[in-house]
């Protein structure tokens, strides 16, 4: 508890090796802000790595407004709708959509 292990590279890779170092269930706040199409894998390695009670924030989910086109004109787009729905429907967790900047969403893992 109480320090920093900074790791650079793919964050799917990281965050697979920090589960196989025995890190599951031991972080209190993830945060996602990164390759779109990539959202859900960090999505569920994040609920993996957190504690229960613990808050996984993820960044762009109201994407300027583009997350309303249909059909989306862009992966990164079809991305962010649909980790969006993932979010809202999800069991796992409770959340909340802050509508600062590009829309952030916290969830919380029950």
């Amino acid at each position: 508890g109480g320090k920093i292990d900074l790791r650079l590279g793919p964050a799917s890779e990281s965050m697979r090796l920090l589960l196989a170092e025995g890190g599951g269930g031991s972080f209190d706040l993830v945060f996602i802000d990164a390759n779109k199409a990539d959202y859900d894998d960090y999505y569920e390695h994040a609920l993996a790595l957190l504690r229960r009670g613990g808050v996984v924030a993820v960044d762009n989910t109201l994407w300027g407004g583009r997350v309303l086109e249909a059909p989306a004109a862009t992966a990164d787009t079809a991305a962010i709708q649909a980790i969006n729905d993932k979010l809202a429907s999800d069991p796992r967790v409770s959340i909340v959509m802050l509508g600062i900047a590009d829309g952030v969403t916290l969830c919380r893992k029950r």
